[in-house]
């Protein structure tokens, strides 16, 4: 088993080069592939997930391995039933443990071709394409964004559009948002035509050129360092973002606010990329409650941090955590019982700290379970525990290839263990 040593700098200040949007580029790759563009989008991520998705693209083989990927095999199994061809697509075996029977019966209400190859209900899938007719479809509002995405981007595709209506809670809408914003840039008609229905007509995408914004799911690792770091004048410089994002994670400016870090825009200039300068303000909150519903990839990153900055929390909304690369709830309890703190759950979606401290177990190191949060989110607790170590560190390379290169960039002392 590979093993990192962290130990951290005393100071911390450095420019740090964001990857691209994860999620941002998942769906341009899609959606250029549906307009027919020539050129692939400029910027985009370098990371696992994304890499799959263009090698998918580019040769179309008849097996498809999306690896750990979650969000590929969810895009890709709506776009390739809308394309002609057989394939099957399969992927890790978390991968093949990982439910998707409501996109698929929702596909197959469309008129789809899909067949289980393996376990009912979970990939490996057998996709046969063809022109699909649309209509009207009806999908709980309250599973992963990604379904709900992944039939939106085919919409414009369908000869008669599509009425999807989201029954129930409507949960991580922003991701929603993200992807209606993103069609509408590719030429698609697609709005909200009530609050739990979504209209998207048969228009065609048009191709254009395009540029990926930084990651602010990657941004949050870097403010949690300036938040974790005992250096007073604490600041990170990070590139390409945008004031007023499409991305849900952008949240992450807001809530460490309320535990002491600043962000400071280059311009006032809303909608491009620019340099975002992260600051120490020194004051914070001392209980932090938030309902992560349209967030939920951030909880990792602030359950560690709020634990080590001693401040107790109640977060809810963290329902979909149970069906990531892990069970983030259960592995966030085990591995912050390592650092010496008790986390409790409830209602399958809450995670909460009264305080309660037990004996550490820092040798043990922390597990990262195949999730690339687990290593991204804990790393920065060096900043309070010299010598930490991270457990299978190379899981990174899913969304943040770059992230343990450029730890070293700022100071930290990364040791092969």
């Amino acid at each position: 088993m590979k093993q990192y040593r962290l130990a951290a700098p005393e100071r911390l200040n450095q420019t740090i080069q964001l990857p691209a949007s994860k999620s941002i580029s998942n769906r341009a790759l899609i959606i250029y592939a549906l307009s027919g563009g020539r050129n692939l989008p400029e910027n985009l991520s370098d990371c696992d997930d994304t890499e799959v998705i263009i090698e998918a693209l580019k040769y179309l083989p008849d097996e498809i391995n999306i690896k750990a990927a979650g969000t590929a095999m969810r895009f890709m199994s709506a776009y390739l039933s809308v394309m002609r061809g057989t394939h099957i697509i399969t992927g890790t075996d978390r991968m093949k443990h990982r439910p998707i029977a409501i996109l698929v019966d929702a596909l197959r209400r469309l008129g789809a071709q899909i067949e289980y190859v393996g376990e009912e209900g979970f990939p490996p899938l057998k996709i046969t394409g063809k022109k699909l007719e649309g209509g009207q479809l009806e999908i709980p509002g309250n599973v992963s964004s990604q379904y709900i995405s992944a039939l939106l981007m085919i919409g414009p595709m369908l000869k008669e559009g599509l009425t999807l209506q989201l029954t129930g809670e409507i949960i991580s809408r922003p991701y929603i948002d993200l992807t209606l914003w993103m069609m509408g840039e590719f030429g698609a008609d697609a709005k909200w035509s009530s609050a739990d229905t979504i209209t998207v007509a048969h228009k065609p995408y048009k191709g254009r050129d395009y540029y990926i914004e930084s990651d602010w799911s990657g941004a949050s690792y870097w403010y949690e360092m300036v938040a974790l770091s005992n250096d007073p004048d604490a600041e990170v410089r990070l590139t390409g973002l945008m004031d007023g994002s499409m991305q849900g994670d952008s949240t992450t400016r807001y809530i460490f606010s309320l535990l002491g870090v600043k962000t400071c825009f280059e311009t006032q200039q809303k909608g491009v990329p620019q340099m975002v300068t992260l600051k120490k303000n020194g004051r914070g909150v001392s209980k932090l409650e938030y309902d992560f519903v349209n967030a939920p990839d951030l909880a990792q990153t602030f359950v560690v941090t709020c634990a080590a900055l001693d401040i107790p929390f109640h977060f809810k909304g963290l329902a979909t955590l149970k069906i990531k690369e892990t069970d983030r709830i259960e592995a966030l309890k085990r591995e912050m019982k390592k650092l010496g703190y008790v986390i409790h759950d409830a209602n399958d979606s809450e995670l909460y700290w009264d305080g309660e401290r037990c004996e550490p177990q820092m040798e043990l190191g922390i597990d990262t379970y195949e999730d690339h949060r687990m290593a991204l989110a804990f790393a920065p607790y060096a900043l309070k525990h010299d010598g930490l170590i991270i457990n299978n560190p190379q899981v990174v390379t899913k969304s943040y290839p770059n992230y343990w290169n450029d730890l070293e960039s700022v100071g930290f002392t990364i040791v092969d263990n």
